[in-house]
């Protein structure tokens, strides 16, 4: 039971030189859509995805039967979607590293994961390996707040349980706890006025915001919370007092108490701030995501574990401070976990991923796989 190192190498080269920034990912899914067929793969695209997101493609869902009775069927998920930029990347394999040329990213986070799949696929179907059913979902728009498998039609999904190749961590790390996210997003009002003949006229609307933060939460609240100040927008000119800022954050936390303490004291320093500045504040909570908590000895995070400790890798069991699909697919009733596939310093040019990191993760993936035969 062995993968094919040239042709998963051969393959992470084609797919990370396919541009597929959110909602841009066509090509790299027909690429994709038409491997799965060959493969024996039943292939659903959930529309729903595309027509909410304005993108150019739904989900991928893809349906292996098992060739062994009564297996229980797993979910392998792996992202379409890169942040950007992701057009042009050349990437270089150097001393057992993979790197971009420093004007893009590489685009491990995710194509380490989707290779990983494709190659178990291919060495099941290719070496007889006996094997449970499978589920593939390829998610888009990951990179948007989880936006392709937050609208994906849940009927699709029948699997036991899962797993989502996207996390940073070499492969042997495992993620059971992951934190809920909900973004909040502020809108602080002043009074337009003529900055250089009438500036008292006006109500400048970046000073009162900028009053208001002070006494917003920041940064690290206890170590499984979190929330940031990401974005702030205001002003059209630097001869007009701006009459209105735009603030986006968000706060997360792997406990769903807190994660509701803290918009709701978020929330109220927004609106506090606004009536002791004189302004209108308005305040709108989008929630994301829930954050979930798998059990150390559930089904699938001790079937990888297993699969790992046989492959010599180290198995580390771990909470995270980041979101991914597994917190939806959770949500939509599959226990799922995540998986470190050996990416780093994603989403910078800065990212890199050992090559023996890309042959783990797809020796893991096969292991686990082929584990799942009661």
């Amino acid at each position: 039971m062995r993968i094919n190192k040239e042709r998963v190498l051969n393959q992470f080269q084609e797919l990370i030189g396919i541009p597929c920034p959110s909602t841009q990912e066509r090509q790299v899914a027909d690429v994709l859509v038409k491997e799965l067929q060959e493969l024996g793969g039943t292939v659903v695209e959930d529309k729903a995805s595309a027509e909410k997101l304005g993108g150019t493609t739904g989900n991928l869902v893809a349906s292996f039967p098992g060739t062994v009775k009564d297996g229980p069927t797993i979910l392998l998920s792996a992202h379409l979607d890169c942040v950007n930029p992701c057009t042009g990347i050349k990437a270089t394999l150097k001393d057992g590293v993979f790197r971009s040329d420093g004007t893009t990213i590489l685009g491990g986070d995710d194509k380490s994961g989707v290779v990983a799949i494709m190659e178990t696929l291919r060495c099941l179907k290719e070496q007889s390996i006996p094997h449970g059913p499978l589920q593939v979902v390829f998610t888009v728009c990951e990179e948007q707040g989880v936006a392709g498998s937050r609208n994906m039609d849940p009927a699709l999904l029948h699997a036991d349980f899962g797993y989502c190749l996207d996390s940073s961590g070499h492969p042997g790390k495992i993620i059971f706890a992951a934190p809920g996210q909900n973004k909040i997003f502020a809108k602080v009002h002043g009074k337009t006025a003529h900055g250089g003949l009438a500036p008292e006229k006006g109500i400048n609307a970046i000073k009162k915001a900028a009053e208001i933060l002070m006494d917003v939460p920041t940064a690290r609240i206890d170590e499984e919370t979190t929330c940031n100040i990401g974005i702030i927008h205001g002003g059209t000119a630097t001869n007009i007092v701006p009459d209105l800022v735009e603030i986006a954050m968000d706060c997360r936390s792997r406990n769903l108490q807190k994660l509701e303490a803290l918009t709701e004291r978020i929330v109220n320093a927004y609106k506090e701030g606004g009536r002791k500045a004189g302004v209108q504040v308005d305040v709108e909570v989008r929630p994301s995501y829930k954050p979930y908590e798998l059990p150390k000895d559930s089904k699938c995070i001790m079937l990888a574990a297993k699969a790992a400790e046989e492959l010599g890798l180290a198995v580390d069991i771990a909470a995270t401070g980041g979101g991914s699909d597994s917190s939806h697919f959770n949500a939509y009733g599959v226990p799922c976990t995540v998986l470190g596939t050996g990416m780093t310093n994603v989403h910078t040019v800065e990212e890199v991923l050992l090559e023996k990191d890309l042959y783990d993760i797809c020796e893991w993936t096969l292991a686990i796989v082929a584990g799942n035969v009661e």
